[in-house]
């Protein structure tokens, strides 16, 4: 009878963990960043490469940090929000090109539009693996300090945009 039990009772906890992990939303995935200075970088721009850009020249604002690349079908649904994020003016909106070439990322930016304050390029990943980027397109909400706020796996949507991002940015920004 007790051989039967031991089975039974680790058949019913992988039935119980299973169960719950199917109710959890795969976008939403915990980033030991929240919470966290953003990783510094300094990287070049993609439309000039002699320039180049640092988290640190953002400090003291919002600002919101767009991963996308030109290969990512996903990054062209939400461009028209980042595109009316960057528009609305609650928060500068920097681009992180990642694992692109740059020839064809400047030609999808000419293409679609460029909503970015600037957008720089991660040609190796290296500053995508420090921000803990599992894939394009991410979206990051930084604060005034530097601190990473809220961290979206996948393409923003419109209704993400209204209820999550830009009610966080408008706090950020009254709450310095």
């Amino acid at each position: 009878m007790n051989r039967f039990l031991l089975p039974l009772g680790i058949f019913i906890a992988l039935v119980l963990m299973l169960g719950v992990g199917l109710t959890l939303n795969p976008r939403e995935v915990p980033s030991p960043l929240i919470g966290k200075p953003a990783p510094d970088f300094k990287l070049p721009h993609l439309q000039q490469p002699e320039k180049s850009f640092s988290p640190g020249e953002a400090r003291g604002k919002v600002w919101v940090l767009n991963v996308w690349a030109s290969w990512c079908a996903p990054c062209r649904e939400e461009h028209p929000l980042m595109t009316a994020l960057a528009r609305s003016g609650l928060a500068p909106v920097y681009g992180l090109n990642y694992k692109d070439r740059r020839e064809d990322a400047i030609r999808w930016l000419e293409q679609f539009g460029d909503p970015y304050a600037a957008s720089v390029s991660d040609i190796t990943g290296r500053v995508g693996i420090d921000y803990g980027v599992y894939g394009v397109p991410e979206t990051y909400v930084i604060d005034k300090q530097g601190i990473i706020r809220y961290k979206r796996v996948g393409p923003v949507t419109p209704q993400i945009l209204k209820e999550k991002i830009a009610p966080l940015i408008a706090e950020l920004n009254r709450n310095g």
